[in-house]
């Protein structure tokens, strides 16, 4: 029992009801105790702002395009940028769709993060520090915001830019070396698109690349990098209570996102009359994602639904504010906004959109011009009101209301204490004219989107057979599923899926402790597939990796080899399969695609290629963790380091010191292919650019059994206890208590404070 500190009381402004105790416990959880349902989502604004103002500040602003008003005329273009992708429709339209009930309880989050704001408005020492070094000011939320802001994402258009250029050299057949399509699909060139005039350049403002903070170059989250575009993922699972030990379901969960950055997850418990649920948050956004309520657990993966196409328009030669459309000439939707920029005149941005939505690249002297259609834009596709909604919900039959509003492409997970357990895809997906949005297509109105198709065109099952059920971001779409309504061709490679249904199919008993022991399994299944066609021949790299188990452990040295004799073989069969032209455009190669070359029994490759980079690798390793192999670690390599995404500046690198696992024995196994997912960043290094920071475990019905670990800690704060807290459980793989009943919570106290309600 750890010393209480003392019991803080602070005013709250007239919407609460009543006041609202928040205890947190020892690991920094803060669980909310209010009176009413909407009082508890005021309690989790207000401690999301608590704990990580300066991050949902700064994502708020960036997301409504005001971050010139504050930081200068270098972020203007950024601000137009992000202005470009607000929704255009009728706010309040939208803003009706929204459940009443779900619509109170996220005006009162924006209330409870807005009470703090006031706060460290009136006292500087409340303050993050963030905001003395740079001399800003958090900004005020307000329900609008969460319908006007959609966020314009390069998505998948960048991988229809590189196919095109491909298509012009004649070597679109190449790509599935980079990204082979699954399903299994025949490309072809859409009719009309002049795939030679292709070229990045009709990304336009989507490559405007990170902000630009510090002297250097732009500084970006490390969370929004190529890579995390490329490995962004998840696992879950959900076991019944016929194949656990205690007769009761388990679901475990650990998204994949971005490590490097701010911590994408703030864990809350919300509770009062009608609603207890507790689990890890997106900061800025209501509600828990991950979790469990009092009467069932959820989790999610992400599912794989193309949900942005890239439009290229040709211009009209006499007026370039006009664009060909069926059959004639169409002028474009024009908006001149006036960009307010500290300390001189607004910025004057001219917005533009088609029929298709934004334009993002006009160019009158190609009389060219490119747009992005994408769910986000499109009426309901914002998705901030879907995890209140989700909350709320009692049982399978309600949540199933819920998931009209969550357009975003997902597996959700479910079981409940009556034993019933479910997996419903969750998201919209376009309904094409024509097209399969695998490459751009003209927007001359042949290609156009018809409308949406939600939730319930979309896979299912509901208390399977097996007992058990999982997803790791692998095709499982249904062996019959139509042909005319694939929703996506990006689905990952099935390792961590094939791993992770190995061992649960040879589990009857499963427990919570084998969930955990699964979350940080590093067993690679392209190590042992390229072990088994090593050269025969005696050498020092063959032999050491030839007496490995193939496990990705941080204590590894053979695991420390592998991955780089797997860097180096990769990049050996790049250059001897692609022909100089496209070198450029295939610049990596998916594993299943170079297990397959070197695993065929007729291949010729790995004559040639396997023996020198045995060498090659061993050298590297040699350079890289010294001349003894016995020393070598793979965790020596593999490193996490976690800094604040405007470390540039020095003084912001003073006041939040790097979290970093530097030394023998804390760094991290694993990579992109094991069940604990940990891939290495951008980059020549092998540093953890990202995998699992948010876990969880949940024993359904007797929720004090459940864990979970939130990298790096519960708060942005370098001053609290709980900046850095879980890097060596997270490290060690031993998750934490995830305390739910309120004797377990009371017997774990480590502070207390009380929001007053309105003086009667």
């Amino acid at each position: 029992m750890v010393a209480l500190a003392p019991v803080a009381t602070h005013a709250a402004p007239e919407t609460l009801s009543a006041s609202i105790e928040i205890v947190d416990d020892v690991y920094g959880v803060p669980h909310i105790r209010a009176a009413t349902i909407p009082d508890a989502f005021y309690g989790q604004g207000y401690v999301v702002a608590r704990d990580r103002l300066f991050q949902i500040d700064l994502g708020h602003r960036r997301e409504l395009g005001r971050l010139a008003e504050a930081f200068g005329p270098d972020f203007a273009k950024h601000d137009a940028a992000a202005r470009l992708f607000h929704y255009r429709g009728d706010l309040n339209a939208e803003l009706r769709k929204v459940p009443a009930d779900v619509l109170a309880c996220t005006r009162a989050y924006i209330a409870g993060i807005n009470a703090r704001i006031d706060e460290v408005l009136a006292d500087p020492t409340l303050r993050p520090q963030e905001y003395a070094i740079l001399g800003v000011q958090p900004i005020k939320w307000t329900i609008e915001d969460f319908v006007l802001a959609r966020g314009g994402a390069i998505g998948n258009a960048d991988d229809e830019i590189r196919r095109a250029q491909l298509a012009a050299i004649g070597l679109l057949d190449l790509d599935a070396i980079v990204a082979p399509l699954r399903p299994s699909w025949q490309m072809t060139v859409p009719d009309g698109l002049d795939t030679a005039a292709v070229s990045p350049a009709d990304l336009g403002v989507l490559r405007q690349g990170g902000l630009p903070f510090g002297p250097d170059t732009p500084t970006r989250d490390p969370a929004e990098g190529p890579m995390e575009r490329a490995n962004a993922g998840s696992n879950a699972w959900t076991v019944t209570g016929s194949r656990t030990a205690t007769g009761r379901p388990i679901l475990a969960n650990d998204p994949h996102l971005g490590i490097g950055g701010f911590g994408p997850r703030h864990v809350a418990h919300l509770s009062a009359p009608g609603l207890d649920v507790i689990g890890g948050g997106a900061p800025g956004l209501p509600g828990i994602m991950q979790g469990h309520t009092d009467r069932f657990a959820f989790g999610r993966t992400n599912f794989h639904i193309d949900q942005q196409d890239l439009f290229i328009l040709d211009l009209d030669p006499a007026d370039p504010e006009r664009y060909r459309y069926n059959g004639g000439w169409k002028r474009f939707a024009k908006i001149d906004v006036a960009i307010p920029v500290m300390g001189t005149a607004p910025y004057v941005a001219t917005l533009r959109y088609s029929v298709q939505g934004p334009v993002v690249s006009h160019d009158p002297a190609k009389r060219r011009a490119s747009v992005l259609a994408s769910i986000a834009m499109q009426p309901g596709g914002g998705g901030a009101f879907a995890m209140v909604a989700i909350n709320l919900a009692r049982d399978w039959a309600s949540l199933r209301k819920a998931f009209r509003l969550h357009p975003s492409p997902t597996n959700f997970h479910y079981a409940d204490v009556d034993g019933n357990t479910g997996w419903q895809v969750i998201g919209f997906a376009p309904v094409r004219k024509r097209g399969d949005g695998l490459l751009p297509v003209p927007g001359d109105g042949r290609y156009d989107w018809t409308g949406m198709r939600d939730f319930a065109s979309l896979p299912n099952e509901y208390n399977p057979k097996k007992g058990w059920f999982a997803s790791a971001n692998q095709n499982n779409l249904p062996a019959d599923w139509p042909r005319d309504r694939i929703p996506a061709f990006s689905f990952r490679a099935p390792y961590r899926y094939e791993r992770i249904a190995d061992v649960l199919a040879a589990q009857p008993k499963h427990s919570v402790a084998d969930s955990v022991a699964l979350q940080f399994d590093t067993l690679s299944t392209p190590a042992r597939q390229l072990l088994a066609v090593l050269p025969t021949t005696p050498s020092p790299a063959g032999d050491m990796l030839r007496r490995w188990d193939g496990r990705l452990s941080a204590d590894s040295g053979a695991a420390a080899l592998f991955e780089i004799l797997w860097r180096d073989v990769s990049k050996r069969v790049l250059a001897d399969v692609v022909p100089a032209r496209g070198k450029p455009l295939i610049t990596e190669i998916d594993p299943s695609v170079l297990l397959t070359m070197l695993t065929n029994p007729h291949a010729t490759l790995r004559e040639t290629i396997l023996a020198p980079a045995l060498v090659s690798a061993w050298a590297t390793a040699q350079s890289l963790l010294g001349p003894d192999p016995a020393k070598w670690r793979w965790g020596n390599l593999h490193q996490v380091r976690i800094a604040h995404p405007l470390s540039r500046i020095p003084a912001i690198a003073a006041a939040f010191p790097a979290i970093e696992s530097i030394g023998s024995g804390n760094g991290s196994g694993g990579d992109s292919y094991t069940v604990m997912a940990r891939w290495l960043g951008d980059g020549p290094g092998w540093r953890v650019g990202g995998g699992a920071s948010y876990l969880q475990v949940i024993d359904v019905g007797a929720w004090d059994n459940s864990v979970f670990l939130n990298l790096p800690g519960q708060s942005n704060d370098p001053r609290s206890p709980h900046y850095r807290d879980q890097v060596a459980p997270w490290i060690a793989g031993q998750p934490l208590p995830l305390l739910f009943s309120r004797t377990a919570i009371d017997a774990k106290l480590a502070r207390r404070m009380t929001l007053q309600g309105p003086r009667r």
